[in-house]
C-alpha cells in the first residue's frame, strides 16, 4: 500500500449494510459497506438538515438519511428522486480485508477549513 492511502481498519469493523464514522479535523467521514462488501466514503452530514448519514439505512448502493428520508447514491453522493443535492464523496478501497481512505481527501478537507 502506498503513502497515498491511510488504513482505517478491517472490513469486518463495518457491519454489512451499515456504516462506521471516521473523525477528522475537518469533520466526520462515514464509511459504508454494502451487502456485496463494497466500501464507499461520504461526508457524514446530509445537506438537507445535517442528518448523520452513518445512522441511515443502507440498501444496495444507496443510503437513506435518518431524518427526512433523502436517498443518496453511495458512489456519486447525489440525491435520488425529486430531491436535489449532493454530499461529498471520498476515494476508499478494500485490500486484503483492510479498508483504506485516500490521504489526499483528509489533506483537502483540512485545507477547506
Amino acid at each position: 500500500m502506498t503513502r497515498d492511502w491511510i488504513e482505517i481498519g478491517l472490513l469486518t469493523d463495518i457491519p454489512k449494510e451499515g456504516a462506521r464514522v471516521v473523525k477528522t479535523p475537518a469533520g466526520c467521514v462515514a464509511l459504508f459497506r454494502t451487502g456485496e462488501d463494497e466500501v464507499f466514503a461520504l461526508d457524514d452530514r446530509c445537506p438537507h438538515k445535517g442528518g448523520p448519514l452513518s445512522q441511515g439505512i443502507v440498501h444496495g448502493r444507496f443510503v437513506t438519511c435518518p431524518l427526512h428520508n433523502w436517498v443518496f447514491d453511495l458512489a456519486t453522493g447525489l440525491a435520488q428522486g425529486a430531491d436535489e443535492g449532493a454530499v461529498a464523496t471520498a476515494p476508499a478501497r478494500v485490500e486484503g480485508g483492510r479498508v483504506y481512505l485516500a490521504r489526499s481527501v483528509l489533506a483537502r478537507r483540512a485545507a477547506d477549513d
